[in-house]
């Protein structure tokens, strides 16, 4: 029997747990948005008591979201399920999503509570947010690694209590296919009133079976799949979006289900979300990842001339890659940008389709062409970035073989030039050390990675780094023909990404 599985996406909450992904309120606006359009069916926005700044995102985006449900994670605790309510109370759908440890492990070492204990702090977190909604998640923590007797009592209580979906975690990636399958067909036929619920289940991709095992509790008969786009999350990451929802799509003779998502959506939500959070996909990635639609072997690409389907399962066009691209040069008007752009699913404000014009010409007058990926970084170094107190005005660097390296540096700070010039080991410490002494702060270079956006010797460069200072890590992008010039533009909006961060903290909670 045919049913729709909901996609339940927690990219902006566990997703942004990955180390060094943090984001702005503005970031995660525009990723929730765009998750909207892609057709989830519940955007996690984030966990509202575990800091100002989420909550301040988690309001934003329950106030922008027209379409999807809004959660709020929550731990068992009337304070927190509060806090949840407060942020999200103005959503079209709300929902509170709260949750505590159910395994042995976590209630001896962690919880130090009893199985009676827990039961009784889980149906008064739902009681207690029944008050609020009849849209009611619940979690057991490390659910994969729970007594499934115990699971099942407890998943009774809260349902008898109120809750609407309770979920099934494999909190640690440690289940296999076929077991967790097992389980999620013994919660069904033993908990008392799954009927009035949906079974979801959330699974961690440590011994990289999250998908798999995602999608064998959907055929042994789960109905909501957690996911992040990309799989991003800590450790691991989770079970990836793309793929659960590409192989509903593709094996309907295995799985009798669909889904709401915009397929066509994929693959530019997928590249919006690497580009915030500077997480690369791997070229290997299925679905999403630049070979995954890339043929190099003879017999593959003869086969290929002949008949696509010989070595593709699906359609590049199904998740959103054309073929057929239209070619952008410096006779290239405004029009012919705005209507790429909206192909790509980026629909900008004539404020910023202006901003990014102007970077377009500057960049095409030193490209032949420029490519759907020399667009989405000048989107995110236009529209993307963070509020910001430091500009790179000017920059002039010296190097070569008998030169030593010595950069010259404008740098605008609230406004006001300063200015400096100091040595390095080579071009890019050089720019380093002048800006941070322009700022007087020396942030602690954690990582420094570079990667070429197109083909060519005129490709754009694109780097990342990520940076600590007092405690706090954030991550800075930036992109230009010029790799030096794209080393200053990701050292600046890492410093101006600490500075955001000084005065809207993130805080991580725990995963579920």
């Amino acid at each position: 029997m045919n049913r729709t599985i909901t996609i339940f996406d927690t990219t902006l909450r566990d997703g942004e747990q990955s180390p060094g992904a943090s984001m702005n309120t503005a970031e995660k606006l525009r990723i929730a948005t765009h998750l909207d359009a892609l057709g989830v069916d519940v955007i996690e926005a984030g966990f509202p008591a575990s800091s100002v700044g989420d909550f301040e995102a988690v309001s934003r985006i329950a106030e922008a979201v027209k379409h999807a449900e809004v959660a709020a994670l929550c731990r068992a605790s009337v304070k927190d399920i509060d806090r949840a309510w407060e942020a999200i109370k103005i959503a079209v759908k709300p929902r509170i999503h709260t949750f505590i440890a159910t395994s042995d492990i976590h209630l001896e070492y962690k919880l130090r509570m009893s199985r009676d204990e827990v039961v009784e702090r889980a149906v008064a977190a739902v009681a207690h947010a029944r008050q609020y909604t009849e849209n009611i998640e619940f979690s057991a923590e490390d659910g994969s690694r729970t007594d499934p007797d115990f699971l099942c009592r407890i998943f009774g209580a809260v349902i008898e209590a109120g809750a609407t979906t309770v979920n099934l975690p494999d909190t640690v990636g440690y289940s296999i296919p076929n077991e967790f399958a097992d389980l999620v067909r013994h919660v069904i036929a033993h908990t008392p009133g799954m009927e009035k619920a949906t079974l979801s289940v959330h699974c961690h991709n440590d011994l990289g079976l999250a998908t798999a095992n995602t999608l064998a509790a959907i055929a042994a008969g789960a109905n909501q799949a957690e996911v992040t786009i990309n799989g991003i999350g800590e450790r691991a990451g989770n079970t990836a979006l793309e793929e659960v929802v590409m192989a509903i799509h593709t094996r309907p003779g295995i799985y009798p289900a669909t889904t709401r998502i915009d397929t066509t959506r994929i693959v530019a939500t997928g590249r919006l979300v690497s580009t915030i959070t500077g997480i690369m996909v791997q070229p290997n990635k299925a679905i999403v990842g630049a070979n995954a639609f890339s043929h190099e072997s003879g017999i593959h690409q003869d086969g290929m001339l002949k008949n696509p389907m010989t070595y593709e399962i699906m359609k590049p066009e199904t998740v959103g890659l054309t073929t057929n691209r239209l070619v952008l040069g410096k006779l290239s008007g405004r029009f012919a940008l705005r209507s790429r752009l909206e192909e790509m699913r980026y629909n900008l404000t004539d404020e910023e389709l202006n901003t990014v014009f102007e970077s377009f010409k500057a960049l095409a007058d030193r490209k032949k062409q420029i490519v759907d990926e020399d667009l989405e970084a000048l989107v995110t170094d236009v529209i993307l970035r963070s509020h910001e107190v430091y500009t790179l005005e000017y920059l002039h660097v010296t190097s070569g073989t008998n030169v030593y390296p010595m950069a010259s540096v404008h740098l605008g700070i609230n406004g006001k030039v300063m200015k400096g010039a100091l040595e390095g080991n080579g071009p890019i410490d050089a720019v380093f050390n002048t800006i941070a002494a322009i700022v007087e702060r020396t942030p602690e270079l954690l990582r420094f990675s570079i990667g070429a956006l197109t083909g060519g010797t005129d490709a754009q460069g694109e780097v990342t780094v990520r940076m600590q200072e007092d405690g706090m890590v954030a991550l800075g992008r930036g992109a230009d023909p010029d790799i030096i010039t794209a080393s200053a533009k990701a050292y600046v909006n890492g410093l101006n990404r600490l500075e955001y961060f000084k005065t809207n903290p993130v805080s991580s909670c725990e995963s579920i």
